[in-house]
């Protein structure tokens, strides 16, 4: 097991040296708000947070705690549900929030270089001038370097994939403290090794991405954002099977159970309390998107759905997806008394509806009100559990393995989005096998003192 050294004084200094004064904090408000994130695990303070200004300032940073045994986790803006930028070690908090530039815009190629820092909300809304945007969207205003250390996925993943689907190039820093370019702004690359996969979904146990060159898409011109209802959650599943079958390029399918659907009815949306899935398509051509609306209508209505409605009106869209993404802090406003924790997992999309029916099944065996929300296009499923006392936690962690365990049996993963953090360690040996022996080594090969965002992904 490895052991860490403490921050001394001398060791503050250096800091402010290579960051500035107003880059070091060892303030208690400020070890507070970075010692956790919006997970339900037990925060623990770092001994000083540091605010990186540059790439070279993160890998000086890295290269003074790696000559002296101190632990270093990344921060990005501190939205991830596992726990991953939690420091377990306390020692340095390293936040690349105050790295926000978008350095480049080569609108002629799509692509964009940015900061690690830089939210990918505010960067759309640079970006919007240009006609393109950066597909991912996790929901919160994730900064890009989160996003690609947790390769971070979200609504439209079913049409452009995930984070690391959208990387072309990244800056990264290593623990050494030496500074590497990997990947190329050229969209075919076969030289060399695939260093930049590596880093991507890494959450910082490998080095730090601090600038990295996206991929863009054009914003589309015609777009049809579709609401269809079912009585029965089983049609509403298969529905979803359905439509990935058809041969419709669907731009987001999201699957809501009663449950879910009841939380955004209350929060004031124009959606009845039922199975409901949310759809999206997107064409260059007003005649394609009614084909396409069509194709959809016809299929959940071969599935006995009760309602169907198509809306191409801007902002009535807007509306929707806002309040999609913030179903869970309507949750927390519902059940202000309650904790929640909100889990991940994902299947091949041949296995949803099994994967849908065990996680509804294990939620009635337990007697718990939860909801089942899903990026079902691409076989994604999340619930948020709610608890309120340490037998309710319980209760939440046995609904939690059930599920895990069954979606890994199904061909699936422990984790389809929010990464391993501290919470999927556990299932890691099940779903890797020897494999984890040879991500040791790789991780050995990067960190061999282990500062690197400590007690993360790889089970002791």
């Amino acid at each position: 097991m490895v052991t860490f050294s403490g921050i001394e004084t001398q060791i503050l200094d250096a800091l402010r040296a290579i960051v500035g004064d107003d880059n070091v904090s060892a303030g208690a408000s400020e070890l507070e708000l970075h010692s956790k994130d919006q997970s339900f695990h037990e925060g623990h303070l770092p001994e000083v947070v540091v605010w990186g200004q540059s790439s070279q300032q993160v890998a000086d940073v890295l290269k003074l705690a790696n000559d002296n045994g101190i632990p270093v986790t990344p921060w990005g803006a501190g939205s991830s549900l596992e726990g991953n930028p939690i420091p377990l070690h306390g020692g340095i908090l390293l936040s690349l929030a105050r790295m926000d530039a978008v350095v480049e815009v080569h609108a002629d190629d799509f692509q964009v270089t940015v900061q690690a820092g830089k939210p990918h909300k505010d960067l759309n809304a640079d970006l919007a001038k240009y006609g393109l945007f950066f597909p991912p969207d996790p929901g919160a205003n994730a900064t890009i370097g989160g996003m690609l250390a947790n390769n971070a996925a979200g609504i439209r993943t079913v049409k452009y994939g995930a984070s690391k689907d959208n990387v072309l190039a990244a800056t990264v820093a290593l623990a050494d403290g030496r500074l590497i370019e990997v990947g190329s702004r050229s969209v075919k690359q076969s030289a060399g090794y695939n260093l930049l996969q590596l880093f991507v979904g890494s959450e910082g146990t490998l080095g730090i991405i601090t600038e990295a060159t996206l991929k863009l898409a054009p914003i589309p011109e015609h777009r049809s954002t579709m609401i269809a209802t079912f009585d029965d959650m089983d049609k509403a599943v298969e529905a979803v099977v359905a439509v990935r079958g058809s041969g419709v390029d669907v731009a987001a399918l999201e699957f809501l159970d009663q449950v879910a659907a009841m939380m955004l009815a209350r929060a004031g949306m124009q959606i009845a309390p039922n199975n409901v899935l949310l759809m999206e398509v997107f064409n260059a051509h007003a005649s394609g998107l009614e084909e396409d609306v069509s194709v959809v209508r016809d299929l959940c209505q071969d599935l006995d759905c009760v309602d169907f409605v198509a809306m191409t009106d801007r902002t009535a869209q807007a509306k929707l997806w806002e309040a999609r993404h913030g179903a869970y802090e309507t949750m927390v406003r519902m059940m202000p008394s309650m904790n929640f924790q909100i889990m991940d997992v994902a299947v091949p999309i041949s296995a949803y509806p099994e994967l849908v029916r065990h996680g509804h099944a294990t939620l009635k065996e337990h007697g718990l009100m939860a909801a089942l929300v899903g990026h079902a296009g691409d076989g994604n499923l999340h619930v948020t559990l709610p608890y309120a006392d340490e037998a309710g936690l319980d209760t939440v962690k046995a609904i939690n393995h059930a599920i895990v365990t069954k979606a890994q049996e199904l061909g699936g993963t422990a984790t389809g989005e929010h990464g391993v953090g501290i919470g999927k360690m556990g299932y890691m040996e099940a779903e890797h096998g020897v494999a984890i022996d040879v991500m040791r080594a790789v991780k050995q090969t990067f960190d061999p003192n282990g500062i690197l965002n400590p007690g993360k992904v790889l089970p002791a």
